[in-house]
């Protein structure tokens, strides 16, 4: 069954197996790498796009808009449409929390004081009285005002659905 020849064939298939490997090897890399060894910096991969410097297009400090003329423009009836992100962690009824305290009576009330609720310590750090600036900041950027937060939302983009979802929680308890 082993004669001369047929380990001559086995040889033969794995050196022409071997054969073909590096002939794909080396066409691969003179492709893909434009030649033999391909790492010796002449050839960067992609284009180069050279751009104008943008120190004349320097993006304009943002404006500083005044929170109070926001709010005093604010509609409780739009905040009330935008409650629909809050309402899944939070409730309107006094004294029900949910996996966040209730939210019932929270402008200007002490933070951290829903009977029931454990706060966590850096929400208690950062403000004494959940004033509509307290709230509007820790609505814009909850992890960002209150670092170490438990609370996982990402915030509200703009001033006016702050200050429209401030108005309408103010609303509740008259």
């Amino acid at each position: 069954m082993f004669d001369t020849m047929t380990m001559t064939k086995v040889m033969g298939g794995a050196c022409g197996a071997l054969l073909v490997f590096l002939l794909g090897g080396w066409a691969s890399e003179t492709i893909y790498h434009g030649g033999a060894g391909g790492h010796d910096g002449d050839h960067a991969q992609g284009y180069k796009i050279e751009v104008a410097e943008a120190a004349d297009d320097a993006a304009e400090p943002e404006e500083e808009i005044d929170f109070a003329l926001v709010m005093a423009s604010a509609s409780a009836a739009d905040g009330e449409g935008l409650w629909k992100n809050c309402r899944s962690c939070h409730k309107l009824e006094a004294g029900t929390n949910g996996v966040g305290p209730s939210l019932y009576g929270v402008v200007n009330r002490t933070v951290g004081t829903e009977a029931g609720f454990g706060y966590s310590g850096s929400l208690k750090a950062v403000a004494d009285v959940w004033t509509p600036e307290n709230l509007q900041a820790f609505l814009e950027n909850p992890k960002g005002y209150a670092p170490g937060t438990k609370m996982g939302y990402n915030g509200m983009r703009k001033v006016e659905d702050r200050a429209n979802l401030i108005a309408y929680l103010d609303s509740l308890d008259d």
